[in-house]
């Protein structure tokens, strides 16, 4: 699959096999530590010579997801972006979320940048290195509208909750004791929800409100009364390449001045609120 990249180049999208590990020379890259060959371009290290590799997990609208056959979303044009500054195109890589998200995918050589509409935390910046945050989210819940969600509705024998598999809206699940059901992606998630196989969803609330917009969905609701907060940020493989965290951080700075960013947000998102521009 591709789609044309702003720079008028080819931006192919790979997909690493879901059930099975990343290359087999995973296992000796991970035992070894090995810093993967590449090419340097002003200062920055790139897996794949004049292209900048991204990492991602799809579908996750507004962030990344297939529209046609082009990839498209809010996380992907930031990239394009960071790209554009280093004169190279974007490559996107679609794989699993906890391979992101435990480094895996670095330390393989699979990719320069981790673009996921991925939390923060403490446990995720042991094992790579984060950007500056780029976007302000937080876990809410979606249920069907009419549906009684109240806080002692989740025990035994209660409300069935759906989560995406490694991801804060599950943990966030556990810790309040909920037995979440975990589906592989967004969209299984949203797709639970809808036949009936879970009764909430715990997810992000910017793709909430995304989901919301689609008159498919206008038998749903956001539940009020929870919202927790976290931030986003880009990943790179953790003590490797500071000059590509570096150029990620100016550039979200810069957008930021500039406009930019309120128009790309805009543009996924609808009207951005004065809380979310600093």
């Amino acid at each position: 699959m591709e789609r044309r990249d702003p720079l008028g180049g080819t931006v192919h999208l790979i997909t690493l096999s879901r059930a099975s590990a990343l290359p087999a020379t995973a296992a000796a890259c991970l035992l070894a530590a090995c810093v993967p060959a590449g090419h340097t371009v002003r200062g920055v290290h790139l897996v794949a010579g004049s292209t900048l590799t991204t990492c991602t997990h799809l579908p996750y609208a507004p962030f990344q997801f297939q529209r046609g056959k082009a990839i498209v979303g809010f996380d992907v044009d930031l990239i394009d972006l960071i790209a554009r500054r280093l004169g190279v195109r974007q490559k996107i890589v679609d794989t699993r979320f906890t391979a992101i998200t435990s480094g895996q995918v670095f330390a393989v050589a699979a990719c320069d940048v981790a673009a996921a509409g991925m939390t923060i935390n403490p446990q995720r910046a042991g094992v790579v290195d984060f950007s500056r945050p780029y976007f302000d989210s937080g876990q809410v819940l979606m249920a069907r509208r009419g549906e009684p969600v109240t806080p002692g509705a989740f025990g035994p024998g209660g409300l069935r909750v759906g989560v995406v598999a490694g991801t804060t809206g599950q943990a966030y699940a556990r810790v309040e004791g909920w037995e979440p059901k975990a589906y592989e992606n967004a969209t299984t998630e949203l797709d639970a929800l809808r036949t009936g196989q879970v009764d909430v969803l715990v997810q992000d609330d910017p793709v909430v409100r995304y989901w919301l917009t689609d008159e498919a969905n206008a038998d749903f609701v956001l539940v009020p009364g929870l919202r927790t907060h976290e931030q986003y940020g880009f990943a790179v493989r953790k003590g490797h390449n500071p000059a590509l965290v570096r150029l990620i951080d100016q550039v979200i700075a810069q957008i930021r001045r500039d406009g930019t960013y309120r128009r790309t947000y805009e543009r996924w998102m609808g009207p951005m609120p004065p809380d979310a521009a600093g």
